[in-house]
């Protein structure tokens, strides 16, 4: 029998998927993550079909919808939510070393505390933490150890440089399924390494059109701290292909890059994720394999609980029945089309910066090739044709000539949330129904226990 793919598997925080020299965006500086690109089967629409961190990390994990695991907002736990089967549970199974580096984030007892072994779900090699966005003074736990260790310098580097030791130290005897998390470029920004800062002036920074004037000089401001975490992370997923090279992997290991969900970043006037325009929910995803169909652009919507049941196969290992996700395995190895049309939008509950006090609702929707469509509980609500409008300047959805579209995407969205079994309620009825903690102003509460003491 032939030797198993090893797979190292890298996501980010927050890296929307215009952000890069490959995309088009004229400002960032990304040339090992566009090399990257031009050498892999790049899914060019991925999205985050509910864009925010730990929906995504909980379906990522268990391949199926929010609405199905439970995690529909952030700071829960996952392993008291949903009984599995989970990612690392199954690769493991099938005769996989599972290791995790970096933030976790679907353990909801706090953003500082020890995760144990039971509540890893599956991964058993381990130098993560819950979560933490303070990259230059930031910890994690190693092993079975409840002591918080810290991270030199700035975390993203020390993580990669623990993936690279990982690939050099770790694997030998059987395949490996690595997975590293970076918790940039996640605001707060200012916060990358100084020679990176040093590469963007707010200036100079050159906005997309769909950001108004009002929201200018922030977004300016923002953008620039935002790609000097960019390129702080490109240059460490530089050094860690260089190490899956030298360590004599890279003909036998599957790469992936991907993000949880995007940000506005001063788009339509917002910022941050949860909302359903390009910019929050539009990922990249860039997989090479090493005996794959090899480079090339595909552009059908790649989702979250996708994930799962695509490297569940690549890997050769079973794919659970639980499972909602669609299989690409067969789009990567040979470029056989996805039996998918469209990937499912949601927001449940809106929360933190788009609560229900800043404004923010429920939604439902579906993005497929062309369109983008989404409807709230009061009716259709935004139709973008990305193909003519990709800044998404225009909403169609009340132009007396798209009537027709509009109800055809509507009872296509109808059909796809019946076969998911979503009932599309308020939030608050689904904060009642899962028991969410809440804090004094009605938002979803945040636990952030002290760090147990001491240090090494």
């Amino acid at each position: 029998m032939p030797k198993k793919h090893n797979l190292v598997f890298v996501f980010a925080d927050q890296w929307r998927a215009q952000a890069f020299g490959h995309s088009g965006d004229p400002n960032v500086s990304t040339p090992n993550l566009d090399r990257f690109a031009a050498a892999s089967r790049n899914f060019s629409n991925a999205v985050s079909g509910c864009p925010v961190c730990s929906p995504y990390r909980a379906s990522l994990m268990t391949g199926v919808y929010p609405h199905r695991h439970g995690m529909m907002v952030n700071d829960q736990c996952l392993y008291r939510l949903y009984e599995g089967p989970f990612l690392a549970e199954c690769l493991r199974d099938a005769g996989y070393h599972t290791a995790y580096i970096g933030k976790w984030h679907i353990d909801g007892n706090g953003r500082n505390a020890f995760v144990p072994p039971e509540r890893r779900l599956g991964f058993e090699w381990w130098k993560g933490f819950e979560c933490t966005h303070d990259y230059q003074n930031s910890h994690y736990y190693f092993g079975d150890d409840p002591r918080p260790h810290r991270w030199k310098g700035y975390d993203a580097d020390d993580q990669t440089e623990a993936a690279c030791r990982y690939l050099r130290e770790e694997g030998a005897d059987q395949p490996f399924a690595l997975f590293l998390s970076w918790g940039p470029p996640h605001n707060p920004f200012g916060t990358a390494p100084p020679p990176f800062e040093a590469m963007y002036d707010p200036d100079k920074i050159r906005l997309p059109p769909n950001v108004p004037e009002e929201t200018a000089d922030r977004a300016r401001q923002e953008l620039a701290g935002y790609y000097a975490h960019c390129s702080a992370l490109d240059a460490a997923f530089g050094r860690l292909l260089a190490a899956i090279e030298a360590t004599g992997h890279a003909q036998d290991t599957i790469v992936v890059f991907t993000s949880d969900h995007g940000d506005m970043l001063g788009s339509q006037n917002y910022f941050r994720k949860q909302r359903p325009w390009a910019e929050s929910i539009r990922v990249p995803f860039l997989i090479r394999h090493p005996h794959g169909a090899g480079a090339g652009i595909d552009t059908t919507p790649i989702d979250a609980p996708d994930l799962m049941p695509t490297l569940l196969s690549l890997c050769g290992a079973p794919i659970p029945a639980t499972v909602q996700g669609q299989d690409f395995s067969s789009t990567i190895l040979d470029g056989t089309p996805a039996a998918i049309d469209a990937a499912l939008l949601a927001l449940y509950v809106p929360f933190h910066e788009w609560s229900y006090q800043n404004g923010g609702r429920e939604y439902r929707g579906l993005h497929d090739q062309r369109h983008t469509y989404v409807r709230t509980l009061d009716g259709p609500w935004l139709l973008y044709d990305n193909r003519v409008d990709p800044e998404q300047l225009h909403n169609l959805v009340d132009h007396p000539e798209c009537k027709t579209l509009v109800e055809t995407y509507d009872s296509n969205l109808n059909d796809r949330l019946q076969d998911v079994g979503d009932d599309f309620v308020a939030g608050r009825e689904i904060i009642n129904r899962h028991g969410y903690a809440l804090n004094e102003d009605g938002d979803i509460a945040i636990l952030r226990p002290e760090l147990p003491q001491p240090y090494p």
